[in-house]
């Protein structure tokens, strides 16, 4: 499958879950803004609007595109389809460390993950490689490897860290004009958390990768230029966190978000004690949600 398949299909799975967030009859966004929301190009988001138009989920006259229904389960491109070789052994990965029991200093071997992830050795060395620039593994003699581990102290020492560069990068709020980008930004975002909280019953499941935007979001406006280096990590052990610990899943995201709409609020406020309030009363409450979820795990 090609990259631009790939990413067809994921954009076509996150184009569903935007419309499942919207009431039936409601305007979807321009083509620009999709773009931008999804990260993805404007012919890939007109090809996905093509098809949805063809499907029926939605009207598309023009620069008008209208829902006219929900999607059903069986349209949505499966997981298998739509997760690069990459990112199907990282997840893998990450999955096999947060949730089996594998002790700190285990030795780790290229041929031996290549068979357990049903991937070739290279793709496994091209992704330890890569990998282990965030402390979790370290490489050693003769294609072998060792896990350091994902303890508590690795993830009190990778909240510490997200937590200094969003508490750095909430500070530009403060100035930011009106009609900066990040604004229009927080907008979409506020209205697909209010979304999902009115059909939070059915729905809380999916906000894991609203928590990620959201603090992507948030961190993009840094000046700092290591911030997206370690976004990656970040963003991928508080999603797998979101995966592996079910208890109270509904009740935890729920607060969750309000969470994030309070410090949404702190943020159009331009206060700049408020937001540095709201922001580490969340920030805080992730830590500890993060670590309550490795212990129960």
């Amino acid at each position: 499958m090609t990259k631009s398949n790939t990413r067809f299909k994921e954009g076509f799975n996150q184009c569903l879950d935007l419309i499942d967030g919207q009431d039936v009859g409601t305007e979807l966004p321009g083509e620009v803004n999709i773009a931008e929301m999804l990260n993805i190009s404007r012919t890939t988001v007109r090809n996905i609007l093509s098809s949805l138009n063809d499907l029926g989920i939605i009207d598309w006259q023009g620069r008008v595109k209208t829902i006219l229904r929900h999607s059903k389960k069986a349209e949505r491109f499966s997981d298998r389809e739509t997760s690069p070789v990459s990112e199907k052994i990282e997840g893998k990965f990450l999955e096999w460390i947060l949730q089996g029991d594998i002790p700190p200093n285990t030795q780790l071997n290229e041929l031996e993950l290549a068979r357990q992830f049903d991937v070739g050795t290279s793709t496994v060395r091209e992704f330890l490689i890569s990998f282990s620039r965030f402390g979790l593994i370290e490489k050693k003699l003769n294609h072998r490897w060792v896990l350091r581990g994902f303890t508590k102290e690795y993830a009190l020492e990778l909240s510490y860290v997200r937590e200094m560069f969003e508490l750095d990068a909430v500070r530009n709020f403060v100035d930011f004009p009106d009609d900066h980008p990040a604004w229009e930004k927080l907008d979409r975002l506020e209205e697909e958390h209010r979304s999902l909280l009115d059909h939070i019953e059915t729905r809380f499941s999916r906000f894991s990768e609203l928590d990620a935007r959201f603090h992507a979001t948030l961190t993009s406006v840094s000046k700092n230029r290591f911030v997206t280096e370690f976004q990656d990590i970040i963003s991928l052990i508080f999603h797998f966190h979101y995966q592996w610990n079910k208890k109270d899943e509904k009740e935890r995201n729920e607060a969750a978000i309000r969470e994030h709409l309070t410090y949404i609020a702190a943020l159009r406020s331009r206060d700049g004690a408020q937001i540095q309030t709201e922001a580490a009363k969340h920030l805080s409450t992730a830590r500890q949600t993060l670590l309550r979820s490795l212990l129960e795990n």
